[in-house]
């Protein structure tokens, strides 16, 4: 054996004992149970398994399963049971132990927790979309039997995140696309706040890098202004605290990068213009632990004296927590600098809570023998209870079921009363209409209106927290379909569907029965493909619509049909001149990408490699309207059931889903663009009206910038003026320059970039 094997076996072997070292050391610094034993057991056991296996980073597989343990252990709470699950979570997966084994040298519970981790493993999702929906439910079953699972689940998805740079740009996107629409939502749902903000944090950082790099940097030059105005807000309210007796400390809070970018794109406002970056945490040890939620109102009462707070700005999850368990006062106050900022009183019994969840105050008693779970958190309860409903509708389309989760899981709550005064817990947005559903299925599919607070509503009605209801019934109401409009709730929309589907079957046949006559009256074999083909042409999704539309007669089957299937159709052209968003070269023709045939993804194409997008190729590709990407946005590709690609932004609400779903066809793409072709783009204009200021805005775009105006509208009302300008450009930096120069209009209040 040469030396320098020798000498990185004993490299590798002192990183790895080091590792499990910090882990046992963090361990026994909690308050658990020392079950030291049983985790040295687990690690030999791992480490044997792993033995020669190295990550694609380089380093020992072991260290991975080392480090989720250590973030279960140290960052989420967890005791001896959970980080011996969370170190053989890969064993049965990557080798070939089985889940008996390790049942039989480490007990049922431990092998209980490695199987609902195995289950889940490879990401959420498989190859087809059923699959995934499939995959999906298995997690939520598993997390419903032992929540342990979707903790370490977590645990396992931070440590990939963390370690994601030695991952090609294809998989960062889908594995930070996935993080983003699923783990950082369930991290919050469970209370894991630091852990929910470090997982947005990082799919930001690699699904956009140089906005996250510019957000850092601008926190990075405030930082010595922000730590002024914290020390000036906070020395009167130190006095205060002091004056009262009370033992506490006061943390400047920043908001992450993530949350900055995302009000950035929701609110239309430049980082500048963002005035919550900056909170104030006052965290205090109660006298009588019982008196918590008193000592928070008097600290409020103390400090609004010294500050003017915000009427409508008071939130109060003190007597009602958030769903995950989450207790806090939070008040905005007005600084001596005129800045408004938010303040968090919270006891440091709540702040342990906010920073580790459920952990924190456990659902299970880790310290005892068995370790049993205990079912005593009403909150997760109902959330797993949820759970259940949703996955009771027989066979959702997988994106509905995401949709589903997200809208329920994820929503924050309202509290609703029954006549008779009992309280009811609902997603926030809902209507008089997903109370009935979530009473009683016959109560929804009859309902015909509500009384709110004794009033008279609509089934549309929205509901609001305190909302007294009571549902109002007819025996001749039916379900319509129209109905699905306005629930928001997945109960409510797996009971809709469930009867909707169950009423156009008997359409579909119909369709079904019209499309077969046309296609052999016309000698033509009716297949999977056929149907495909003219669902396609006609621009409907699925083959079920497609049939529907039949039967209803939206779509009548002729001439133009039979073209399309003998292939004489010039929709393709059609159909991709509407998908292309750029206008061509200048005054010359653009010829060259109107003869271009879509690229069709081959067999053995490498996914890894990105795909460039030049002039001269980008008539190879289809621009869909969702997001309408142009030069200088973040892309990706997606590779379609047709084999073509699909260019859409990365912070595209369509290309969240595809990342989810279909994360193995996910291509890295960039720009490759030389100020060449045109483009569409829409600004949106508010402001002051006064004489001239249409003029300032032409000659802005048109002189200054040299930039061609296809289409202005502007309405004037009362002295403010509201409009939108259509131009022609070149690339997002061309946007970007003509909306600071517009800013600089005088009486122009917001500009702002319509998608």
């Amino acid at each position: 054996m040469d030396e320098d094997k020798i000498m990185r076996e004993d490299a590798d072997e002192k990183l790895v004992n080091d590792a499990f070292q910090r882990l046992l050391d963090s361990y026994l610094s909690s308050r658990h149970r020392k079950k030291v034993d049983i985790i040295t057991k687990a690690f030999n056991f791992a480490r044997q398994a792993h033995k020669g296996v190295r990550r694609l980073s380089g380093e020992p597989y072991i260290m991975h399963p080392i480090a989720v343990a250590q973030i279960a252990c140290e960052e989420v709470g967890l005791g001896s049971t959970s980080i011996c699950a969370a170190l053989l979570h890969d064993v049965v997966e990557d080798t070939d132990y089985t889940t008996e084994d390790l049942a039989n040298i480490f007990g049922p519970k431990i092998a209980q927790i490695v199987d609902g981790l195995t289950k889940i493993s490879g990401g959420i999702f498989g190859e087809q979309a059923s699959a995934q929906a499939e995959n999906f439910k298995k997690l939520l079953l598993t997390m419903s039997e032992d929540i342990r699972v979707i903790l370490i689940k977590i645990c396992d998805r931070l440590h990939n995140m963390r370690t994601l740079a030695s991952q090609p740009a294809n998989k960062q996107y889908k594995i930070a696309g996935e993080t983003l629409y699923i783990y950082a939502p369930l991290a919050n749902r469970l209370g894991l706040y630091k852990i929910k903000s470090e997982l947005e944090n990082l799919s930001f950082q690699y699904e956009h890098p140089e906005q996250y790099n510019s957000i850092k940097e601008k926190l990075k030059n405030t930082e010595v202004q922000r730590h002024e105005l914290f020390d000036q807000f906070t020395a009167p309210i130190e006095e205060a605290l002091q004056q009262m007796g009370i033992k506490y400390e006061i943390k400047e809070r920043v908001k992450s990068p993530y949350s900055i970018w995302n009000k950035m794109q929701n609110k239309h406002v430049t980082f500048e213009e963002i005035y919550d970056i900056l909170a104030v945490r006052i965290i205090f040890t109660p006298a009588k632990r019982e008196e918590e939620i008193n000592e928070c109102f008097n600290i409020y009462v103390a400090i609004s004296k010294i500050y003017k707070s915000h009427p409508d700005r008071l939130r109060d999850w003190l007597s009602h927590p958030k769903a995950n368990g989450y207790q806090a006062l939070h008040v905005t106050l007005m600084s001596k600098q005129g800045r408004w900022i938010e303040v968090q009183i919270r006891s440091d019994r709540m702040d342990e809570i906010a920073e580790q969840g459920f952990a924190a105050h456990w659902k299970y008693k880790e310290g005892e023998e068995n370790e049993e779970y205990t079912e005593d958190e009403n909150e997760l309860n109902d959330w797993l209870r949820t759970i259940k409903e949703i996955l009771d509708d027989p066979q959702p389309d997988a994106m509905d079921f995401l949709d589903a989760i997200k809208l329920n899981l994820f929503a924050s709550e309202i509290f609703v009363f029954t006549p008779k005064g009992e309280i009811k817990t609902m997603p926030a947005g809902c209507t008089a209409l997903d109370f009935a559903f979530s009473i009683h299925t016959f109560l929804g599919s009859h309902c015909i209106g509500a009384k709110v607070n004794h009033k008279l509503v609509p089934l549309s009605h929205k509901l609001e927290s305190g909302d007294q209801v009571e549902i109002l019934t007819s025996k001749s109401q039916h379900v319509q379909p129209a109905w699905i409009n306005f629930v928001s709730t997945a109960k409510a929309k797996a009971k809709i569907q469930a009867v909707l589907r169950r009423d156009s079957r008997d359409l579909q046949k119909a369709g079904e029965d019209l499309l077969d006559d046309f296609l052999k009256k016309n000698n033509i074999e009716n297949t999977a493909e056929v149907v495909d083909q003219l669902a396609q042409f006609h621009e409907v999704g699925r083959r079920e619509d497609f049939f529907q539309a039949l039967a209803e007669k939206t779509i009548l089957l002729g001439e133009k049909d039979l073209d399309e299937l003998n292939g004489k159709s010039t929709g393709g052209k059609k159909g991709w001149r509407k998908l292309v968003p750029f206008l061509g070269r200048g005054k010359k023709k653009h010829a060259t990408a109107d003869h271009q045939e879509l690229f069709i993804v081959p067999e053995k194409f490498n996914r890894k490699k990105p795909i460039y997008i030049s002039e001269e190729s980008i008539g190879q590709y289809k621009f869909k309207h969702c997001c309408h990407p142009i030069p200088g946005d973040d892309i990706l590709g997606y590779i379609d059931n047709k084999h073509q690609i699909e260019i859409h932004k990365r912070a595209c609400p369509v290309a969240d889903k595809l990342k989810t779903s279909f994360g193995n066809r996910i291509l890295d793409a960039k720009w490759n663009m030389h100020k060449q072709l045109f483009f569409d783009a829409t600004i949106r204009l508010q402001g002051i009206d006064r004489v001239g200021i249409l003029m300032d805005v032409s000659r802005i775009i048109s002189s200054q910038m040299n930039v061609n105006i296809h289409k202005l509208t502007i309405s004037s009302e009362e002295g403010v003026f509201d409009g939108s300008i259509e131009l022609r450009v070149h690339d997002r930096d061309d946007v970007r320059n003509i909306m600071k120069a517009l800013k600089e209009i005088e009486g122009m209040q917001e500009v702002t970039q319509i998608m």
